[in-house]
């Protein structure tokens, strides 16, 4: 999971060089949760790189069939202690 960092440079380091990165070090699934939009990215490997398999917005629930049982809802990885 990588959280967006702040700034155009940066998301595009997270969600272009790391991605191709761990699409040659053989990542299965890769996600990208970008704080700004409130949205998470999922890419899974797809033959030989990762691809894009989902958008995920705050009403969704992150799920992974790499992790049987798993389930996340997005809204969480949003909340902020008062």
């Amino acid at each position: 999971m990588e959280v967006l960092s702040p700034g155009s440079a940066n998301a595009r380091r997270d969600r272009e060089v790391k991605r191709k990165l761990y699409s040659h070090r053989g990542v299965m699934e890769y996600w990208i949760v970008d704080w700004q939009t409130r949205k998470v990215e999922v890419y899974r490997r797809q033959e030989l790189a990762l691809h894009l398999a989902a958008t995920l917005y705050v009403e969704d629930t992150l799920t992974s069939p790499l992790l049987p049982g798993f389930a996340c809802p997005v809204a969480t990885l949003f909340e902020t202690t008062p």
